[in-house]
């Protein structure tokens, strides 16, 4: 028996009226390509907690809290805006060239109609996680100093004016970017250029922590940060293994490609790691460099073949890794590297994708040639850094303008206001923030009852009194007297 794939219909946008007709009979035979990318989907959303698991360890024990926190605020307030506008802004059908328009305002008519070999409310679903992925990474600029409602309402201005155009440029099949072309497979643009542009613009206008110094800048968790990392590097299989939005053989080349460029973002990462520390190595590095490879990867998943891919994997490690001093270079408190690790790893990744891109990985959905550098079309490049220029000059300024005109607004209504209070900053966010929790975890087992009252007085004495030495090494150290 032969079928048939589904068609889009114009005279029924929603894909069929289900109380007429079965809606899903028009995937009959297909319905594991669907089957695949709800999968994907699923995997996706751990990035989410993953990333405020991982902001939560980089930061102060009294201030993780907010991230976590955050991790799930931001799935709902992107979720709504998507719903709202953003879906429609990004990819209705009636687009022009920069940004969409309302004919899905509301998920009008995102129903069951094929896009491709997916009901399009799959898509929708699908597509939503990408913007609360890429919105999350974005609020790691705001950490320890931003509060936690003015994030969440820059959060929806953010993804409206600056996410749904750069996704509209790049996806959409009116977009000025696709229709260059330009070449990014998952999202090195509109999802780690664009939020590493903006982490940095939030930074800069929040202005540098009050307490900067070792171990105020140390992360208070390894295991959150490893747990984190383990839980994105997961859900990355289902960000570029399901963004060729079938199962081809190529959706499965990119799945392969993100995990050798991950694990050769560790080794390399790991051997700057070894040249700046005389042989020894970090675990936090580690975790950085696996970031680093899903970052370099994310663009040229579905376009390199695998040897490139773990090039691309090695090179953005041992470049993102070789900047560890950039926050000190531009003079910009960035303290969870958002920009070091997504703005200039997807840049190198961007890069090297036109570089590496071979019609014969691309061909393997059945019909798609991107060819670059490496099949004789060199002005693949320039159209890189034509995307690459574009989404990382409109990112920065266009959130840059947004988050003055919040400060502006912030010094005339107080729950508004960008930035906590300095008691607060260094007391730490959790306390100043939320009601019921003030620190990660129960520490109550490890207080005497003298010190149980003394809270964050008791730890400041720990840190500003050095400790004594033992008694013997006391006496032998007793000056002589005459």
């Amino acid at each position: 028996m032969e079928f048939v794939p589904p068609e889009y219909d114009e005279a029924h946008p929603e894909g069929g009226n289900p109380l007429e007709v079965d809606v899903n009979a028009q995937y009959a035979g297909f319905e594991f390509h669907a089957a695949y990318l709800a999968l994907c989907a699923y995997l996706v959303w751990m990035i989410i907690p993953g990333l405020a698991l991982l902001y939560g360890g980089l930061a102060r024990r009294k201030s993780a809290l907010s991230m976590l926190y955050q991790g799930f605020a931001v799935i709902g307030v992107i979720t709504f805006q998507w719903m709202f506008w953003g879906y429609s802004l990004t990819y209705s059908p009636t687009s022009g060239p920069f940004i969409g328009n309302m004919k899905n305002f509301g998920l009008q008519d995102v129903t069951a109609a094929p896009i491709g070999f997916l009901p399009e409310i799959l898509f929708c679903f699908y597509q939503c996680l990408f913007c609360v992925v890429t919105v999350m990474i974005v609020v790691g600029g705001a950490f320890e100093r931003g509060r936690v409602i003015p994030v969440l309402f820059f959060s929806f201005w953010w993804a409206t004016i600056v996410y749904c155009p750069i996704a509209c440029w790049t996806w959409n099949a009116s977009g000025w970017l696709a229709n260059l072309p330009s070449l990014d497979y998952a999202g090195g643009g509109p999802v780690h250029i664009a939020s590493g542009c903006s982490a940095l613009a939030y930074a800069l206008v929040l202005g540098k922590r009050k307490l900067r110094e070792a171990p105020h800048t140390k992360p208070h968790n390894v295991s959150m940060v490893f747990i984190g990392t383990v839980m994105i590097w997961f859900g990355w299989f289902g960000f570029n293994g399901g963004s060729t939005l079938n199962s081809t053989v190529r959706s499965f080349m990119a799945a392969w490609n993100t995990n050798v460029s991950a694990g050769m973002g560790v080794i390399g990462w790991s051997i700057v790691d070894m040249i700046r520390y005389k042989g020894k190595l970090s675990t936090i590095g580690a975790c950085e460099g696996a970031i680093a490879g899903l970052v370099g990867i994310t663009p040229a998943a579905g376009y390199v073949s695998v040897w490139f891919a773990a090039l691309i994997g090695l090179l953005t490690g041992m470049a993102c890794s070789s900047l560890k001093n950039i926050n000190k270079w531009i003079r910009v408190d960035e303290g969870m590297d958002v920009f070091k690790l997504h703005g200039v790893g997807g840049m190198i990744g961007s890069f090297l994708t036109g570089i590496f891109a071979s019609s014969s990985v691309s061909a393997l959905d059945g019909g798609t040639l991107a060819p670059g550098g490496v099949d004789g079309v060199g002005a693949q490049v320039a159209r890189q850094l034509a995307d690459i220029a574009s989404i990382a000059g409109y990112s920065f300024t266009v959130s840059f303008i947004l988050l003055w005109i919040m400060k502006f607004i912030g010094m005339y209504v107080p729950f508004m206001a960008l930035r906590v209070s300095e008691e607060a900053e260094i007391r730490g966010i959790d306390s100043e923030e939320f009601a019921e929790e003030e620190e990660v975890g129960d520490w109550s087992m490890f207080e005497s009852p003298s010190t149980a009252t003394q809270g964050t007085t008791a730890e400041s004495k720990l840190v500003s009194t050095p400790p004594s030495p033992p008694p013997g090494l006391q006496e032998e150290q007793k000056p002589t007297t005459a």
